[in-house]
């Protein structure tokens, strides 16, 4: 599964471990993703969100039908 956040587009990003001799050796610092279930009214069923923390806050400030209907403008699907 892709470590990508649905809502925000988030994705991970990419940097050094810095051991204590200073060698550097690459790493990947994950999005803090889930999986949550949303009940949408104008669909009539729910839907499962792959979405980070700060998604879930999107959700919770905008709504979840305003939400759904930018993901499926976006993507076409959900």
């Amino acid at each position: 599964m892709s470590r990508t956040c649905q809502v925000t587009g988030r994705v991970p990003g990419f940097g050094h471990r810095v051991s204590h001799s200073h060698r550097r050796t690459n790493r990947r610092f994950d999005v803090n993703v889930q999986r949550k279930r949303y009940w949408v009214p104008s669909l009539g069923r729910t839907i499962t969100l792959r979405v980070s923390a700060r998604g879930i806050k999107v959700i919770d400030a905008r709504g979840i039908e305003a939400v759904a209907a930018e993901i499926l403008r976006r993507d076409g699907r959900i």
